[in-house]
């Protein structure tokens, strides 16, 4: 055989095992788009960036268009989710649930407040204006209740999807792994967000229809006008939100470590009960300052005259320590886990 035939031979050969296939539809159609995207040439001088109005060479627009479609596929997979989570019945449930409770309680206050027997100095405070029952009502309910609420919907995020083996069908859409985790934890701070509004309008509307309405006397004793009692409503509403989304974030990271919902919920109250009882006890009052639940109730520093705002600041910054803590722990986790349903 002669030097040309051996070499002709060679660039004839194929590994065993693969089809030689010169051309295929996808690969021509990769490399119109590799194509498209070069710069263009003119004639023997080499290859030319486009040029702009001006003269001067544009920018390349693949890489802005690649993220206006990531920001996109954000926002639609977030929409998405929201719309899941409050068309469901059971998150629907709740919220009607958490809605009643300020109107029992508001009842309730009536009843007592008309009576002849001694009351407290918050049935007495809410009695005298109906603005202070929205924060006697979150008082009742941001220790339980509300946290019930949150971890059943933050909790369910990533286990309930494990579970019902949709969580790799997601992941396969493709969605990543750090979007669908950030979605998963908005759509929770969403929620919780709802509950503590729907808790305060409940309050809010019971109280203007049981009780007087006018200037509201704080526990400092100063008597403010009522617009301004309903700007500290509304800041009330805004921290006690934050309070439940670090709730949420410590339900989302229990919830990368299970394939069962229920497993993260109970995880979840569980901690918040602990915790009321390490404030139970004297002897730790060094860690009570650091344990979520104390400062659920940090609130009542609106109705301090001027506003406390230093213990409202040191509430915020436990809440987003609790959020960066459990938000690493969940990316950590579920960044390089295995998903196999």
């Amino acid at each position: 055989m002669s030097t040309a035939e051996s070499a002709t031979s060679t660039a004839t050969r194929r590994t065993p095992g693969l089809v030689p296939v010169t051309e295929t539809m996808r690969t021509t159609e990769r490399t119109e788009e590799h194509a498209a995207d070069r710069p263009a040439t003119t004639g023997s001088s080499g290859p030319s960036r486009p040029s702009g109005p001006s003269g001067q060479a544009s920018e390349p627009v693949s890489g802005r268009a690649s993220a206006a479609r990531a920001t996109w596929a954000f926002w639609r997979l977030l929409r998405s989710e929201l719309g899941l989570t409050f068309r469901r019945p059971r998150n629907l449930a709740i919220l009607a649930v958490l809605a009643v409770v300020p109107v029992v309680i508001g009842l309730a206050l009536r009843l007592v407040g008309g009576s002849d027997d001694g009351v407290g100095g918050i049935i007495q405070a809410v009695a005298g204006n109906s603005l202070m029952l929205t924060f006697a009502s979150f008082s009742f309910l941001v220790l339980l209740l509300m946290p019930v609420a949150v971890s059943v919907v933050a909790g369910d995020s990533i286990a309930g999807e494990a579970g019902g083996g949709t969580l790799r069908y997601l992941l396969a859409a493709p969605a990543g792994r750090t979007r669908l985790l950030a979605v998963k934890y908005l759509n929770a701070v969403v929620y919780a967000y709802a509950v503590t509004a729907v808790v305060a309008l409940s309050a809010l509307l019971t109280g203007l229809a049981l009780f007087p309405a006018g200037p509201v006397t704080l526990l400092s004793g100063t008597t403010i006008p009522m617009l301004d009692g309903l700007v500290r409503i509304a800041i009330t509403v805004g921290y006690v939100g934050a309070g439940m989304a670090a709730l949420a974030a410590i339900a989302l990271a229990l919830s990368v470590f299970t394939e069962v919902s229920i497993g993260a919920i109970a995880g979840t109250m569980i901690l918040v009960i602990v915790c009321q009882v390490l404030r139970a006890f004297p002897e730790l009052s060094s860690i009570t300052p650091y344990l979520l639940p104390t400062r659920f109730t940090s609130f009542d520093a609106v109705l301090r005259s001027p506003i406390d705002t230093g213990a409202l600041m040191d509430g915020l910054l436990t809440f987003g320590a609790y959020i960066l803590l459990s938000g690493t722990i969940a990316w950590a986790r579920f960044s390089g886990k295995d998903i196999t349903s």
